[in-house]
């Protein structure tokens, strides 16, 4: 069975890859997902905060009396918050590198297209392969109109862009109000490929401490609809590669990513739930289906359930939408 696929140009042996999570920042549990059959890593995000609050303390060492950033960095998390620092994190892609033979994937997470993005260039001479840019902006600031927020964007890509000459992916979020229109936006300022979504983490809120509670859930197979939908539309009208990420549990959803349109799907909250051997699970359910099918390998099965691909391709839109509805109002659950 041939399960072989390619994601930012990148030739892979299969499309499962192992996303960003604490799995995959330790030298040993990216051996350990390559043995798996992990076909890449995506490392942990490396934060703009985390890069400029380390270029701050060596200023004020070298430069500041002992109180001149006193004050500004109390605003960051301390070094000790941070899983890694960007030392540590370019350490662990040259080890990496010569340990491993699947592709590095370095996620960089920053809001703008300041002096941080070196590190890309950093990133890339310690052995990454490509970068994926996570993009995590909260518009909360009202002055801001859709063209401003998504021209951040544009403008980070951009300043990633001219520093490396790996490729660079987006992990974009669902909210934009025009999203097929990013994407090409995107890919049209050198975007080579898209991962949807990245999960916003909202904060709770605890009653009895009346205090905002920041934790984490999981993903679930009941997040796959929104990406699916995305990828499905998507598929046929983008040049740069897909990528699947969010509630992939079982085999089930690295399939219904693929006939979607995904050259790869991503999984994290499997790995942390079940182990990194979780990963032969998802490959072993993937080559039952597609032997069951006669089909010889992805390309037989890649898309076939996008829009462009069905015969009824309004039925990613709004005939979906009352298709549904009407359905479960009737008790319908075709």
């Amino acid at each position: 069975m041939d399960l072989t696929t390619t994601y930012l140009g990148l030739a892979l042996k299969n499309p499962v890859v192992a996303s960003a999570s604490p799995l995959t920042i330790g030298l040993d549990n990216i051996r350990r997902i390559e043995d798996a059959g992990g076909a890449a890593v995506v490392l942990p995000s490396l934060f703009e905060e985390q890069i400029e609050q380390e270029a701050n303390r060596f200023e004020a060492y070298t430069t500041a009396g002992p109180a001149g950033f006193g004050e500004m960095l109390s605003y960051l998390p301390t070094a000790a918050s941070y899983r890694t620092g960007p030392h540590e994190y370019l350490e662990t892609i040259r080890r990496a590198h010569d340990s491993v033979a699947i592709p590095l994937i370095a996620s960089l997470n920053g809001v703008t297209g300041a002096g941080w993005t070196k590190h890309t260039r950093l990133a890339q001479d310690a052995g990454a392969s490509a970068i994926e840019l996570n993009v995590f902006f909260i518009p909360a600031d009202p002055s801001l109109d859709a063209q401003q927020v998504e021209q951040r964007y544009v403008d980070v890509l951009h300043a990633v862009k001219a520093a490396v000459s790996i490729p660079v992916s987006m992990k974009l979020s669902p909210y934009f109000s025009a999203l097929a229109h990013t994407v090409r936006v995107l890919g049209r300022a050198g975007a080579d490929g898209f991962v949807l979504f990245n999960r916003f983490y909202q904060p709770d809120i605890d009653l009895a401490s009346l205090q905002l509670r920041h934790d984490i859930e999981l993903s679930t197979p009941a997040e796959i609809r929104l990406p699916i939908l995305w990828l499905g539309v998507l598929f046929g009208q983008v040049a740069g590669s897909l990528a699947a990420s969010t509630g992939v549990e079982t085999s089930d959803e690295v399939i219904k990513y693929l006939l979607a349109g995904a050259d790869v799907v991503m999984t994290a909250s499997a790995l942390l739930r079940h182990g990194i051997g979780h990963l032969q699970t998802l490959l072993a359910g993937l080559t039952e289906w597609l032997t069951a099918r006669d089909a010889t390998s992805l390309s037989d099965m890649r898309g076939q359930l996008s829009q462009r691909m069905i015969k009824d391709p309004v039925a990613y839109e709004r005939v979906n939408y009352i298709k549904m509805l009407h359905g479960h109002i009737s008790g319908d659950k075709q």
